[in-house]
C-alpha cells in the first residue's frame, strides 16, 4: 500500500509557495492601477490556503526519504496539482478564460512549452503577463532538478548515465541532492538576471526585459507580444540567443564551474555536440534564406540563427514566420524539434545525449558485424554505455514515437487535418511551442482548437516535460503491486 502523505505534504507546500509567488503580479497589477489586482489575491488565497491544509493534514506521514513509487507519484503530482491552480489568475483576470484554456496555458507555461491559447497579448494586464513568465520560470528551474536528482534515480530514459556525475564536483560526491539544487537555483536566478540586464541594455523595457529574461532563461518562449520576437530589434535577438543557448547546456556543469573546475563545460561532450548541430542548422537556413528570400546577408544569419536555437532549444520564440521559408525548411525545422538541448539544462524534447548514445551503439554494432571476433564496447564521452542505459534510451525512443503517433491520431479525430495534427502532437510531446501550418504555426496560437483537442495537449505537454517514462510507470499494474 502507498503512503500518499509525504507526496501530498510535499505538494501542499509547494502550491502554498505557489500562492506565495502570486503577489508579484499582484502588486505589479496594482502599480498599473487597471483594477486587476484583486484576480491574485483571489488566487493566491485559494492556492495558499489548500496547499497549507494539503500539508498540514499529510504532515504526520513525512519521512527522511521517498520510495521509489512516491518519487514517481511526487514527480507526475507536481507538475499536475502546480497547473491547476496556475490557471486560476487567468480564469479570473481579464482573459476571463474557461477553464480548460486556463488550464492548458498554465500546463503550457509550466512545461515550458510556450504554447498559448490567448491573443491580443500587447494589451494584457501586465500582472497576467507576468504571471505567465513566472510560470515558465518555476518550471524551468523545477526541470532541471527533477532531471539530475529525480530522472537519474528513477532510470528513467538513460538519464542513470548521468546519476554519479550529476552530484561530482571537483571529484568530490556532494553530500545531499539538496545542496545541488541549491547551487543551480543560485546559478539559474544568476543567468536570469545578467539576461534582464541584457535585454535592458539593448532596448527593452525594464517590464519586458524581466519577463522576456525568465522565458528565455526557462527556454519557455511565453512573449509579451503577440508578434514575439518580431516586435524587437536586431539586439534583442541576438541576446535571445546566447542566453537560450546558456540554458540549453548542462546546469551541472555551471556548478562545476563555479565549484574552481574551469574546463567541465568545454570538455562535455553533449556540449561541444549541441553547438556544432547549432551552427551547422544556421548555416544551412542561412544559406536557403539568403539564396530563396532575398534577405540581407546579416538578416539572413539573424533570422536563421534564432528561429533554429529558438526551435531546438524548445524556446519556441519566433522572429518571423518560418512557414513561409519553404518546404525544404519547413520540414528541416519539424525536426529539428525533435533533437533538443542538453541533458539536465531547461531545453526540452530528446536531447543531444540520447542521440549519441544510439549513436555509439549503431557504430560498436557495425564493427562487431565486419569483425565478428572482435570485442567492441559502445562508450559515451570515454566511459563505457552499460546495457541498462541503452535498454533504457531504446524504450524511451520507442515510447516517444508510439506516444506521437497516438496523439497525432487522437487530434486527427478531433476534426483537425494532418500536419497540424502531427505537428501538434511533436510540439506538444517535445514542448516546443509553436507548430506548423496556419492555425498553430509561428504566426498562429491554439485557441482555435476543440477542447478535446486542447486536454489531449494539455496531458501530452505533461507526459513530455516529465520524460514519458516517468508519467507512464504509475498507470502500470506492476507499479501499485511492487
Amino acid at each position: 500500500m502507498v503512503d500518499f502523505r509525504p507526496v501530498g505534504y510535499v505538494i501542499g507546500i509547494l502550491l502554498t509557495l505557489l500562492g506565495v509567488a502570486m503577489i508579484v503580479p499582484f502588486l505589479v497589477d496594482l502599480a498599473e492601477s487597471r483594477g486587476e489586482w484583486p484576480v491574485f489575491v483571489q488566487s493566491a488565497l485559494v492556492t495558499g490556503l489548500f496547499g497549507i491544509l494539503l500539508s498540514l493534514a499529510c504532515s504526520n506521514g513525512v519521512k527522511e526519504g521517498l520510495t521509489i513509487q512516491q518519487t514517481f507519484l511526487l514527480t507526475t503530482g507536481v507538475w499536475l496539482a502546480l497547473p491547476l491552480f496556475g490557471a486560476l489568475p487567468f480564469m479570473f483576470g481579464a482573459t476571463e478564460a474557461r477553464y480548460v484554456d486556463a488550464f492548458f496555458e498554465a500546463m503550457s507555461g509550466l512545461t515550458t512549452t510556450g504554447a498559448t491559447v490567448f491573443t491580443d497579448l500587447d494589451t494584457m494586464p501586465k500582472g497576467l503577463l507576468l504571471w505567465r513568465g513566472i510560470l515558465q520560470w518555476f518550471g524551468g528551474i523545477g526541470i532541471i532538478v527533477v532531471a539530475m536528482v529525480f530522472l537519474p534515480e528513477l532510470r528513467v530514459g538513460g538519464m542513470q548515465i548521468f546519476k554519479a556525475e550529476a552530484f561530482e564536483t571537483l571529484g568530490k560526491i556532494l553530500p545531499k541532492a539538496t545542496t545541488i539544487a541549491i547551487q543551480i537555483s543560485v546559478i539559474y536566478l544568476a543567468i536570469t538576471m545578467i539576461c534582464t540586464l541584457a535585454y535592458f541594455s539593448v532596448g527593452l523595457s525594464a517590464f519586458d526585459a524581466t519577463v522576456h529574461a525568465m522565458t528565455t532563461v526557462a527556454t519557455g518562449g511565453f512573449s509579451n507580444y503577440d508578434a514575439s520576437f518580431g516586435a524587437f530589434d536586431a539586439g534583442a535577438e541576438y541576446v535571445c540567443i546566447i542566453f537560450m543557448v546558456f540554458a540549453s547546456l548542462p546546469f551541472v556543469r555551471y556548478v562545476q564551474l563555479v565549484n574552481g573546475n574551469q574546463f567541465a563545460l568545454f570538455k562535455d561532450v553533449q556540449v561541444k555536440t549541441f553547438v556544432a548541430v547549432v551552427l551547422i542548422l544556421a548555416s544551412v537556413t542561412t544559406f536557403v534564406v539568403y539564396k530563396t528570400l532575398g534577405f540581407e546577408a546579416e538578416m539572413a544569419f539573424r533570422k536563421a540563427l534564432f528561429n533554429i536555437t529558438s526551435i531546438i532549444s524548445g524556446t519556441g520564440y519566433s522572429s518571423a514566420d518560418y512557414g513561409q521559408w519553404g518546404g525544404f525548411l519547413i520540414t528541416m525545422f519539424f525536426f529539428i524539434g525533435l533533437i533538443g538541448g542538453c541533458a539536465g539544462s531547461t531545453a526540452c524534447s530528446v536531447k543531444i545525449f540520447r542521440y549519441q548514445l544510439v549513436y555509439a551503439s549503431v557504430i560498436s554494432q557495425l564493427k562487431r558485424i565486419r569483425s565478428p571476433n572482435g570485442v567492441f564496447i559502445p562508450r559515451y564521452d570515454g566511459r563505457a554505455i552499460d546495457n541498462d542505459v541503452l535498454s533504457s534510451v531504446m524504450s524511451f525512443f520507442i515510447f516517444f514515437m508510439v506516444t506521437l503517433g497516438i496523439v497525432a491520431i487522437l487530434l486527427a479525430m478531433t476534426g483537425l487535418d494532418l500536419i497540424t495534427s502531427i505537428s501538434a502532437s511533436a510540439s506538444a510531446l517535445a514542448n516546443i511551442g509553436p507548430g506548423l501550418g496556419d492555425q498553430i504555426g509561428p504566426s498562429g496560437n491554439y485557441g482555435g482548437l476543440s477542447d478535446l483537442a486542447k486536454w489531449i495537449l494539455s496531458a501530452t505537454m505533461l507526459i513530455g516535460r516529465l520524460e514519458l517514462l516517468a508519467v507512464y510507470a504509475i498507470v502500470t499494474i506492476q507499479f501499485w503491486r511492487a
